[in-house]
């Protein structure tokens, strides 16, 4: 069973920057697509960013495209999403998620595991 466990949240100022960390166990990452998706109160979690098994290949959400960049360390078997930038409407619990697939689906639905997520909140 693949467990995550996300780290790295906290409150800053707008313009600040954070770096999340999704740490893994259960499955080496180079067997996963690893993603972040975030919740803000009274809306439905989005996606924010994907990266393919290999590392080689990336995806962002095109509100945080140029801003948020995510990368792996399989050494460490962990994800991380770097967040520069930030703005009050990047507040949001942050999820990290992976599934078996090799797709770039960025849907909720086609993941298979889920973090218990970190809070990222920015003041403005």
């Amino acid at each position: 069973q693949v467990q995550l466990v996300e780290s790295g949240g906290g409150l800053v100022q707008a313009g600040g920057s954070l770096r999340l960390s999704c740490a893994t166990s259960g499955r080496t990452i180079s067997s996963l697509t690893m993603a972040w998706f975030r919740q803000a109160p009274g809306k439905e979690r989005e996606f924010v960013s994907l990266i393919s098994r290999s590392g080689g290949a990336t995806d962002v959400a095109d509100s945080v495209k140029g801003r948020f960049t995510i990368s792996r360390d399989h050494a460490k078997n962990t994800v991380y999403l770097q967040m520069n930038s930030l703005k009050p409407e990047d507040t949001a619990v942050y999820y990290c998620a992976a599934r078996n697939s090799g797709s770039y689906n960025r849907g909720v639905d086609d993941f298979d595991f889920w973090g218990q997520g970190t809070q990222v909140t920015v003041s403005s």
